[in-house]
């Protein structure tokens, strides 16, 4: 059986040079920067196996129980140029011949690197009379090493995951790069780092074809059976547990709510809707945290676009942020702060002047280290109230007005809100408050590319209150009352504080308004509570409230909040069927009516995007705690940043990918997060969930793999029935 999965990377006919090199990159997951940090299953290259098979081949392929010596100093080599070649700003010296490509510009400074020529000098002499065409080294050195045709996309695909951070993050850059590095592309970096790293396996490992015969021994020897037991032991536990206490649904009464608030279908959200729910007469929805609003957002002053929905999808608008009537104190103050920013770094990371930076700014800069150290929290507050200064809004006015009304029917509908509206109804994006914290965009929302929410909040918000708007949608059978407003919000999900965006509100909201913040404040104590408990800290609930503000403001804090350790499920159905249940921020909760989705269009939407960035984000998780080395980054305590973009152990080892220790353990040898597949629960019939599965391709290899689990909870008979990997379904009977 280890044999055969073997050979599923083995070609069965010859292959071109370019079909060899996208075969060994098929393998390899992509990696985002630190700047918009994006959960990715690793092993997202082996989903077209069974589960347990990619498991088992992940172990061999990236944990490298036994790298060989030879291969350790061809990944020195070449992270030493890869470092200097995608650095963003950390060094102060720009590697040259960049605009050149990785493979023009790292082999033109080869010849420099005496080492590299005193390794093995007749086989430096060869390299140099190579072709410049990075394809043809590929073959030419795939030649000289002595591989086979049946073996040389193994032996690529172990090149690439010999050192695979890296491989990772070049994967991102050729293929998802967002629109940030879009503007300084760098065409043909995967045939271009092949032919790097082939050039240094010649010249420090000529018979690196061993390679081979180690992977099959690897394979042969490598062991998950237990890992696997465990993950189905606690698995079929856990959808006992959960199936059994879902409520039976039952028709709602007619009733007019307080408010309705919109939250992100993110684990966070799940405690804080039951809290806020018991504070009064409020209804709660789930939907993904980008609103259906798929822009990229643009500040007027800062002017670095970004990307704010799923990377699955591509922003199709441009909505810029204005600083509003101080727009030009405000563009003055923030050139002048980024000025001194680029002051301080240049002579903080130049080598001639830390010295004379120290005698110039030491005392000063001891006596914030010290304030930060000693009074985090006191410190946090002075400065938030002069970046506060400057308050951004987006503006709506960018999208064409026949989009606008689509794009609010859209998630009007995709969210279940289109009748019974209440006179205030609030859009909660959410963000996470960290300080000197490299992996901060990670707690921030999946669904909006590891921003915060709430631009696309403010965005749909500010469509929705246009009277011309809600006309439009009365022919589209959405009718919104005159008295109904629509606010955006923002979540703080390291202290639970949510600020409000309503602006131009008519009285009777701004009154109801004042009553919503009490119950919100309330919220936010009760949840702090509980979120403090998760944490260790067993004070009271006025003491928790600090606690929690505390860990956001410490700058030596390695654990600000838990994230979305623990996620397990993801429940698409009616509020009724969740309310009241303590899922203990384990569940992803989208909003669903079936009886509403005729054509099933928004059954195959939640599936296949909110549903997938679940998944990624729950391998990412249940990987990084299996092996964090392997699949994770590793202590943040020992970590160090790498030109801007990723972090790595010590000074020189692989990019780091997946989560660090802190965010799935409690201790070092403790974890906190349970892995497990994500478990997707649909109240829906099976029928509906079927015809949605065999029209996705994605949805059959995601279901038919075992990468998610799938239970149908029958609406008229309330009967649970599980999936199998046939497709076939089988009654649950408890």
């Amino acid at each position: 059986m280890k044999m055969e999965m073997f050979d599923q990377i083995t070609p069965r006919k010859m292959m071109n040079t370019q079909d060899l090199i996208k075969e060994a990159w098929s393998r390899i997951a992509p990696c985002w920067p630190l700047r918009s940090l994006i959960a990715v299953n690793p092993l997202s290259g082996f989903e077209h196996m069974a589960f347990e098979d990619a498991l088992h081949q992940g172990s061999v392929f990236f944990q490298q129980t036994d790298i060989a010596p030879q291969m350790e100093v061809i990944n020195r080599h070449s992270i030493k140029w890869l470092k200097a070649f995608f650095d963003q700003g950390q060094s102060t010296i720009k590697m040259p011949l960049r605009n050149k490509g990785l493979f023009e510009c790292v082999f033109s400074l080869m010849a420099f690197d005496r080492s590299l020529q005193k390794q093995s000098p007749k086989t430096w002499l060869w390299i140099v009379g190579l072709s410049r065409d990075p394809q043809k080294i590929i073959l030419a050195c795939l030649d000289f090493l002595g591989i086979k045709q049946d073996d040389r996309v193994l032996f690529l695909t172990l090149v690439l995951t010999a050192l695979p951070g890296w491989a990772s993050y070049i994967k991102y850059r050729a293929e998802w790069a967002d629109l940030k590095d879009q503007e300084n592309p760098y065409p043909f970096l995967t045939s271009d780092y092949l032919a790097l790293r082939l050039i240094l396996t010649c010249l420090f490992w000529p018979t690196a074809r061993d390679l081979l015969i180690r992977h099959k021994s690897a394979l042969e020897n490598e062991n998950i059976s237990q890992t696997v037991a465990s993950i189905c032991i606690d698995e079929k536990t856990y959808r006992s547990k959960v199936i059994g206490s879902l409520q039976k649904t039952v028709p709602q009464k007619e009733t007019r709510y307080d408010a309705q608030v919109v939250f992100c279908i993110d684990v966070r959200s799940e405690p804080f809707r039951r809290a806020l729910e018991s504070q009064g007469h409020y209804e709660t929805f789930g939907f993904a945290g980008f609103f259906g609003i798929p822009m990229s957002v643009k500040n007027d002053i800062k002017g670095e676009p970004y990307a704010s929905c799923p990377v699955l999808l591509k922003p199709s608008y441009i909505v810029c942020e204005t600083s509003g009537i101080d727009h030009a104190k405000n563009m003055a103050r923030v050139k002048r702060s980024t000025l001194i920013k680029k002051l301080y770094q240049s002579l903080k990371y130049t080598f001639t002047t830390p010295f004379t930076l120290a005698e110039m700014l030491g005392v000063l800069s001891g006596v914030c280290m010290a304030w930060k150290s000693v009074s985090p929290l006191s410190y946090t507050r002075l400065t938030k109230k002069r970046h506060q200064k400057i308050q951004f809004s987006p503006d709506a006015e960018s999208i064409p007005f026949e989009d606008q009304v689509s794009l609010a029917a859209g998630a009007l509908r995709a969210m279940g809100l289109t009748e019974n509206f209440s006179p205030v109804v609030i859009f909660c994006g959410h963000g996470s408050e960290t300080h000197n914290n490299p992996y901060a965009t990670a707690l921030d929302c999946g669904a909006c590319g590891g921003h915060h929410g709430a631009p696309n909040a403010r965005v749909l918000a500010a469509i929705l209150n246009k009277r011309d708007v809600s006309q439009a949608l009365q022919k589209k059978g959405i009718i919104i009352p005159e008295d109904t407003y629509f606010v955006a919000a923002c979540h703080n999900t390291t202290t639970d504080e949510v600020a409000f965006f309503e602006t131009h509100a008519p009285k009777h909201v701004a009154d109801l308004m004042k009553k919503i913040r009490h119950d919100f404040e309330k919220t936010r104590s009760q949840n702090c509570l509980w979120r403090s408990s998760r944490l260790g800290d067993t004070s009271s609930s006025t003491s928790s409230d600090i606690h929690v503000q505390k860990r956001a403001a410490d700058w030596a804090q390695v654990r600000p909040e838990w994230g979305l350790a623990g996620n397990a499920c993801f429940i698409v159905g009616p509020r009724s069927l969740t309310q009241g249940v303590d899922l203990e921020g384990r569940a992803f909760l989208h909003s669903y009516d079936c009886t509403k989705d005729h054509d099933n269009a928004s059954l195959t939407l939640i599936l296949t995007a909110p549903m997938v960035v679940a998944q990624w984000i729950n391998a990412q998780y249940l990987f990084s705690t299996i092996d964090n080395v392997a699949f994770g980054s590793g202590s943040k305590v020992s970590a160090n940043i790498v030109g801007k973009i990723g972090m790595m152990q010590g000074n020189a080892s692989d990019l780091m990918n997946g989560l660090p220790l802190q965010s799935v353990y409690k201790s070092d040898l403790e974890p906190f997060h349970k892995p497990l597949r994500l478990m997707t629960v649909v109240f829906a019939p099976r029928k509906k969930i079927e015809a949605v599965i065999n029209q996705q391709e994605i949805l059959k290899k995601l279901f038919g793999n075992g990468w998610v689990l799938m239970v149908s909870i029958d609406p008229e008979t309330q009967e649970r029935f599980e999936l199998q990997r046939d497709f076939t379904w089988q009654k649950l009977t408890h």
